[in-house]
């Protein structure tokens, strides 16, 4: 399997060039040059099937033999080690829970993948591999954890001061080791900005070998298809159209459910739900794409205002917008329809969402009401408790630290405050990681 560049298609590399180098040379994202349709035996078993038994089909699948077979399952159990349940709230609504993970986060899924894939690659490598990372919360936290102790490795992560929750920050700022959390005096868009300059500077690419684990990271993008088949296997029927409302922020998460629905999974639309960050949910009613400074919310992990995966998606459907709008919709929502949706929930159904999940609740509540027979399923992306200060004060209810989330409070936050200045950022590299 070869992967291309979004912005040159005619220029192709291997499986391990794509992982490790993150970013294209021309400033693209990667894509595998097919997508293979799975044969409709292996679509009509799914629920006789386990979910790494799912997940080792997809992933050989689309990687067509470029990683070993004992490794790539190796690397698929490593990455499956816990569950992602599907909740019934309603009759035709439900949510898949994909917070059962370490950082109790969906990301923990493209992390550990991308960590064990990234590891195997390291070995033929002469260097130190540095991954770094901007994140507006879960990603920092799955990505830093993912990569702890794995040999060969360094890995940078940049949030943006006084923006993230504080179980997220410890998350990834009390891990010491092989990672170093840079606090940036900016928004989650400065800190993409940086990583992206990082790529493109030749002094930077000469002195280490870079790549990243943002959702850029084809080896993040592809584990983020896994869970829509095992959503799917979970259904007893599906009644009518089964549409997935996705909360979004980079995208990466809604571009995985779309490489699913290639794959032949039995996906009638998408939901990109979003916060009042909603340059795509603008673009899918107006075919103008325009992006701006994030703007900050309760749903912080949502604040972006440029999300890279929306050239994926444009490539996906080969900038077709009719196409794309044909098969998702947009819809965005505020922080007090967000906190209403909450207290909703979990008065009629005790059932706690966090305020990301309750975006995509309120895309199927408003796409139920115009739509009125049809499968829904929103996305659950991370346990409440990491947005504990906004869900108990909605909630007026104490929402309960799970035991490793508690572990991660009792540890000092170590953490460098940088500005969001590219040569600040590019000199602090130098003079501190190693090659």
């Amino acid at each position: 399997m070869k992967f291309y560049s979004t912005n040159n298609p005619t220029v192709k590399v291997d499986l391990r060039e794509a992982v490790t180098r993150g970013l294209a040379p021309d400033n693209g994202l990667y894509m595998p040059e097919s997508i293979p349709v799975l044969p409709k035996e292996f679509l009509g078993s799914l629920h006789k099937k386990s979910f790494r038994e799912i997940a080792y089909v997809v992933a050989s699948s689309l990687l067509s033999g470029a990683v070993p077979d004992n490794d790539l399952k190796r690397i698929v159990e490593h990455t499956i080690a816990f569950d992602a349940p599907l909740v019934n709230l309603e009759d035709s609504i439900y949510a898949l829970e994909l917070f059962h993970g370490p950082t109790l986060a969906f990301k923990d899924f493209g992390a550990r993948f991308m960590s064990q894939m990234l590891g195997y690659f390291a070995k033929e490598e002469g260097q130190e591999i540095v991954i770094l990372v901007a994140t507006s919360g879960d990603t920092g936290s799955a990505v830093a954890n993912g990569f702890l102790d794995v040999k060969g490795t360094r890995v940078v992560v940049l949030y943006p001061s006084g923006k993230v929750s504080e179980i997220q920050e410890k998350q990834f700022t009390t891990l010491g080791k092989n990672i170093t959390a840079l606090e940036v005096d900016g928004t989650f868009d400065d800190c993409q900005r940086l990583v992206k300059q990082a790529f493109l500077d030749d002094t930077l690419r000469k002195k280490f070998f870079l790549t990243s684990a943002n959702s850029i990271n084809i080896a993040r993008l592809i584990p983020q298809s896994f869970y829509y088949f095992q959503a799917v296997a979970q259904l007893k029927a599906i009644e009518g159209p089964l549409v997935f409302a996705v909360p979004s922020g980079n995208f990466g998460n809604l571009t995985g459910g779309l490489l699913a629905r290639k794959m032949g999974l039995p996906i009638d639309g998408f939901l990109a739900a979003t916060n009042v960050n909603d340059v795509v949910p603008e673009y899918l009613k107006t075919n103008v794409f325009t992006p701006r400074a994030s703007r900050q919310t309760i749903s912080n992990a949502m604040d972006v205002g440029d999300p890279s995966n929306f050239v994926r998606m444009l490539d996906l459907f080969k900038n077709d917008y009719k196409a794309m709008a044909a098969v998702i919709s947009g819809y965005s929502y505020s922080d007090e329809q967000t906190r209403e949706a909450m207290r909703n929930v979990y008065a009629d159904r005790g059932y706690v969402m966090d305020p990301h999940g309750a975006i995509g609740y309120l895309a199927l509540q408003e796409y139920f009401s115009r739509n009125k027979s049809g499968t829904g399923i929103f996305l659950e992306t991370a346990h409440p408790a990491k947005f504990k200060e906004v869900v108990d004060d909605t909630l007026s209810f104490n929402v309960e630290i799970p035991v490793p989330l508690q572990k991660f409070m009792q540890q000092e936050k170590q953490s460098v405050l940088i500005g969001r200045d590219f040569d600040e950022f590019r000199s602090y590299l130098i003079k501190t990681i190693s090659d």
